[in-house]
């Protein structure tokens, strides 16, 4: 599940001090391994060697026996009690901020580390949520696997470790761009650029990216191409997500197909015809980075101030309207060049029972 913040008006991040956390003492330090990863005292001193870690700390908190872990761009506050995977996070935090940067024309910076907090059960993840977003906890634990994050905050619990690492590297996109960029993102746009961040491959100590083996989203979109339920690019391009939730779109095949082709749509300006497109959706991404897209005032107040709701209103007159400037203005013929890649890269793509 993918982050619904647009359904929500004008929400703040309400805190992000739960808990606190303890600096390992210099004797805990000196403690041997055999003290036991079954304590967070003991979890925290196993993690604090790895390269991409700056410092381990116990996180004292009212949801679980937790740690903190610090990297070069991340607080990870964490319950999970899972050493090997543990090992694996900050690394997979670090190759996720580097994939992010690589969507920028020019490289960031920022003097204050992310926050992203990872429960190992769901019941923490909950009692968190209800804490941390307090009358709109409710939206958020609709939420049946997934994560979600409140402008630069991600709250996420482990379903496994691909695909909490699927859902992290999703939700951490939004987390990247929210404090980053001038201008909020188009939800084709913010939402099929982060799901490039949801298929990844261990190697030599750093995770790689690859958006081209993302199988749920391929499958999906096969389906999708099959059913003939393909959302038509002009309408794509005004949808929010909070528009094609089952509760207001009757059933589950609208999500798939809106995430399936958006996923599909951001592949199709990035690979197709040899990076024609791919230029066209650097300048459109640089100038929703540097506050340069030609908006009105109040629609530039919208874009910038993200203690506002993204209205649909905004999405529908906003979206096509930069898409026909920046990329092209005939959504005919792009149309039919993004369902002949939509084709192209589900080919190989096979169902059980099918031939």
């Amino acid at each position: 599940m993918q982050r619904i913040v647009s359904l929500l008006c004008g929400l703040l991040i309400l805190c992000l001090g739960f808990g606190c956390a303890q600096p390992l003492s210099s004797d805990a330090r000196s403690e041997p391994s055999g003290s036991g990863l079954s304590t967070p005292r003991g979890l925290a001193q196993y993690l604090q060697d790895l390269p991409a870690v700056r410092q381990t700390e116990v996180w004292e908190n009212p949801y679980g026996p937790g740690i903190k872990i610090t990297t070069r761009h991340y607080e990870v506050y964490t319950t999970l009690a899972d050493p090997l995977m543990l090992r694996q996070v900050p690394s997979f935090m670090e190759s996720a901020y580097e994939a992010y940067q690589a969507q920028l024309p020019d490289p960031v910076s920022t003097d204050r580390r992310y926050v992203t907090y990872l429960f190992g059960l769901r019941s923490e993840w909950e009692a968190f949520t209800k804490d941390f977003t307090g009358p709109h906890a409710e939206v958020y634990l609709r939420i049946q696997k997934g994560a979600y994050a409140i402008n630069e905050t991600c709250v996420a619990y482990n379903i496994g470790r691909t695909q909490t690492f699927s859902v992290l590297g999703h939700e951490g996109w939004h987390q990247f761009n929210s404090r980053f960029f001038a201008y909020r993102l188009p939800s084709w746009l913010d939402e099929g650029v982060a799901t490039l961040f949801e298929t990844c491959r261990y190697h030599q100590g750093r995770f790689v990216f690859e958006p081209q083996r993302n199988l749920n989203r391929l499958g999906a979109l096969k389906e999708t191409l099959l059913a003939g339920r393909m959302i038509p690019l002009e309408h794509l391009l005004a949808l929010n997500p909070g528009q094609v939730l089952p509760e207001a779109s009757g059933g589950e095949e609208a999500v798939v197909a809106f995430y399936a082709q958006t996923y599909a749509l951001v592949r199709f300006l990035r690979e197709e015809y040899y990076g024609y497109y791919l230029k066209k959706y650097h300048m459109l991404m640089a100038a929703g980075l540097r506050g340069n897209w030609p908006l009105s005032p109040a629609e530039a107040e919208l874009a910038s101030n993200r203690n506002l709701p993204m209205t649909v209103a905004w999405n529908r007159q906003v979206s096509p309207r930069l898409f026909a400037q920046y990329i092209d203005p005939d959504f005919k013929k792009i149309e039919t060049e993004y369902r002949a890649f939509c084709e192209k890269i589900t080919y190989s793509v096979r169902f059980k029972g099918l031939q």
